[in-house]
């Protein structure tokens, strides 16, 4: 499938795995954060660890931008808190999870949380995303008015509707 994309940021997702207090399971895994690059590091690579929890490298990821969601662009940095979206889908191997996606629209992170396995966590947008965006934007945002939907009235062709001739006496 070829992607409609006019820029793409690749990316570096960090992920933590928290000791569980649960008899279900052991672990909580969450995406923590997005770093702009990519490292030599192997998939799944140990970053950090202390009592309970461990970071890793969880792998890269491409974030595509697209001219008809420069809007969602915007208000996702209009927010105060500008955010990147990351999925992660549960996989049957030694590694618990593989990245679906990074995205920095909103209503697509939202999207993917349709999905009832998908983990997805909103983290932090680096201010180097944040430049590469605002950029994007400035060179592809064009308004759109909304245009509200006419309906067009019932007629006698609508019968069972209660306006047609049928229904008068």
């Amino acid at each position: 499938m070829k992607s409609t994309a006019l820029a793409r940021i690749a990316v570096g997702v960090v992920v933590e795995r928290r000791k569980a207090v649960s008899t279900w399971v052991d672990f909580l895994w969450r995406p923590v954060s997005v770093f702009v690059g990519s490292p030599s590091a192997a998939p799944w690579t140990p970053l950090a660890a202390e009592a309970e929890t461990t970071l890793f490298f969880a792998g890269q990821a491409v974030i595509e931008l697209h001219r008809t969601e420069t809007t969602n662009y915007r208000n996702n940095l209009a927010s105060g808190a500008p955010a990147l979206w990351v999925v992660l889908q549960p996989i049957a191997s030694e590694r618990p999870y593989e990245i679906l996606a990074v995205t920095a629209d909103p209503a697509e992170g939202e999207a993917f949380t349709d999905a009832g396995n998908n983990l997805v966590e909103a983290v932090p947008m680096p201010p180097e995303i944040v430049e590469v965006v605002v950029r994007f934007i400035a060179e592809h945002h064009a308004e759109r008015s909304f245009v509200k939907r006419q309906r067009r009235p019932a007629g006698p062709t609508h019968a069972g509707r209660g306006n047609g001739p049928e229904n008068t006496e």
